[in-house]
């Protein structure tokens, strides 16, 4: 394919501004089609996301308004797919690339921990990869074997690539956005059991809160609940069930994995001097024990009690008629945030 020669189909209208309930799959559908609409460069690939949609829909009506060109279907291979979205990036593309489910991600991890992630520091900076990577995640729907993994620590433990993961329809909208309009590649992990979740979402934003910092979604005094992607809804329920005993729980929403925003969760911590992480990795060298030492160096005068970790069991995920005793519940948050008032 060539920049110079590449022809494309006219896309149909995008979405008007203004505010409407979506879902947040829906969302994510909206804010690749204003980014094939804004950038004659970007282009999705993936397995099955012309005609039909993708296995969750999330593509549905891209290929047939933006054309087989832009909205590419792919043989299965993963390792096929970032490797051809890498050499496109080398020359001058924007390629999107889907992961049908987190558990097919494994046969493409050289090509993005060793190729993808490396290339812009091997070349000293003059080469930019502009990937991303949409990789649906988690548990919560009662899938078969290797449709429920939470990879998010084993690409963020790799320098040079972005992880992040939207937790609400408005953050998916524009989130998408800027990690396409990104330099970096990005790692762009989508809550599959959040996406038929319906909320507010401002279709005239391009950006939103950016990718690297975290939000606090719930104010609180007593103790800090950091949270991303699909245990972020967990973290709020359980933030209702605890105010129901007078306890009043701070939520933050990370929003970004890598790189990290210490700074935010931070603040919060000094405000509550308690916190509790949570996510449905295994608590086992997860993403709970980077922002625990962290939150333990940077707090260690305000903390009232030690930082406490709520995660998945270290055991490969089960099958899906147990997959509610392994997934983080309401009740195992709270167990853990009454055990940070017994210090």
């Amino acid at each position: 394919m060539s920049t110079t020669t590449r022809t494309t189909t006219a896309p149909a209208a995008g979405p008007a501004a203004g505010t409407e309930r979506v879902t947040l799959g829906k969302a994510l559908n909206l804010g690749m089609r204003r980014a094939l609409e804004d950038d004659p460069t970007v282009l999705l690939m993936g397995e099955d996301i012309g005609q039909l949609g993708g296995v969750f829909r999330v593509t549905d009506g891209l290929q047939k308004d933006f054309g087989p060109d832009r909205v590419v279907d792919t043989p299965l291979a993963e390792s096929g797919i970032v490797g051809t979205a890498i050499g496109l990036a080398l020359r001058g593309y924007r390629p999107v690339c889907e992961i049908q489910f987190d558990g097919f991600v494994f046969p493409a991890f050289d090509q993005i921990t060793t190729m993808l992630a490396k290339m812009h520091y091997r070349s000293q900076g003059r080469l930019a990869l502009p990937v991303v990577i949409r990789i649906p995640y988690g548990g919560g729907i009662g899938a078969v074997e290797h449709h429920s993994e939470s990879p998010e620590v084993l690409f963020a433990h790799t320098a040079g690539l972005r992880v992040v993961s939207p937790a609400t329809p408005a953050d998916a909208f524009t989130m998408i956005q800027e990690a396409i309009a990104s330099p970096d590649p990005v790692i762009f992990l989508e809550p599959k059991a959040r996406y038929w979740d319906k909320a507010e979402v401002d279709l005239g934003r391009t950006t939103g809160d950016g990718l690297d910092r975290a939000r606090v979604v719930r104010r609180g005094t007593d103790v800090t609940l950091v949270a991303h992607g699909p245990s972020v809804t967990t973290a709020l329920r359980a933030a209702d069930a605890a105010a129901q005993t007078g306890r009043s729980v701070e939520v933050v929403d990370l929003r970004t994995i890598s790189p990290l925003d210490t700074a935010t969760v931070a603040e919060s911590v000094r405000r509550t001097g308690r916190c509790v992480v949570v996510h449905e990795a295994p608590t086992l060298y997860g993403t709970g024990g980077e922002v625990a030492a962290r939150i333990s160096e940077e707090c260690f005068y305000h903390l009232e009690a030690p930082v406490l970790r709520v995660g998945g069991f270290h055991t490969p995920y089960p099958v899906s008629r147990l997959e509610h005793d392994y997934l983080p519940s309401v009740e195992r948050v709270l167990e853990a945030v009454e055990r940070s008032f017994a210090h």
